[in-house]
């Protein structure tokens, strides 16, 4: 597969190694975990992940002086979000009091709330938070990350609070969890997810194949 050679940005948060693991399953040649900009820049495509809060995301990010690497790459190539990694795209998070995200879509990352419920009235079910298992995801844009999965397809959700896009034209896929959220973004060579492709068995290993072979052109 040409072009596979994956930098995973490493910003001291969670453990990466199962998104690398990933990557080579699906074809990488090869996955380097780093905070080394250098080697990000030198790759042909980057990953941005994320796990737990987003304040501790950002910080490390921002201290490591990752945050400008991030902009530079998406200037350049083809950028993967993943979960928190997403969600630091956008303009600002309601999580941890109010964070201030990248900016690089506007919009909101929002709480689900305490209350959540599915449907109305006395019938209404209470949801847990954090939203976490199996979802369908309805891809509500043609692109290339979307190549041989089918519409409708369940991916693994692990997450407490959801991007509301400013611009519906950056939603390439939605989730219904009581509500309906941004399950996937887009803008120009940028895709992010909320869901965890790399632990979404066969249509998260078919997203990051097509994710090795796309050009960040749609």
């Amino acid at each position: 597969m040409p072009n596979s050679h994956v930098a995973v940005i490493d910003y001291g948060m969670g453990n990466l190694h199962s998104v690398a693991k990933a990557l080579e399953h699906a074809g990488a040649l090869r996955v380097d975990v780093t905070s080394d900009a250098s080697l990000i820049m030198a790759a042909d495509r980057v990953v941005l992940p994320g796990v737990g809060a987003i304040r501790d995301c950002i910080s490390e990010l921002r201290q490591l002086g990752l945050d400008q690497v991030v902009r530079e790459v998406v200037a350049e190539k083809p950028l993967l979000g993943i979960c928190v990694g997403m969600q630091m795209l956008f303009e600002r998070s309601a999580e941890n009091g109010g964070v201030d995200g990248l900016g690089l879509f506007p919009g909101q990352v929002e709480f689900f709330g305490n209350e959540l419920l599915e449907g109305d009235g006395p019938d209404a079910l209470r949801l847990k938070v954090p939203h976490m298992g199996w979802n369908q995801v309805t891809q509500t844009v043609d692109h290339p990350m979307w190549h041989r999965i089918k519409q409708d397809e369940r991916f693994y959700f692990v997450h407490s609070f959801h991007a509301q896009p400013g611009h519906k034209s950056h939603v390439a896929g939605r989730c219904h969890y009581g509500k309906d959220f941004a399950a996937a973004v887009i803008q120009d060579n940028i895709f992010a997810t909320q869901f965890h492709p790399e632990k979404s068995h066969t249509n998260g290993l078919q997203l990051l194949q097509n994710f090795l072979a796309w050009d960040g052109r749609w």
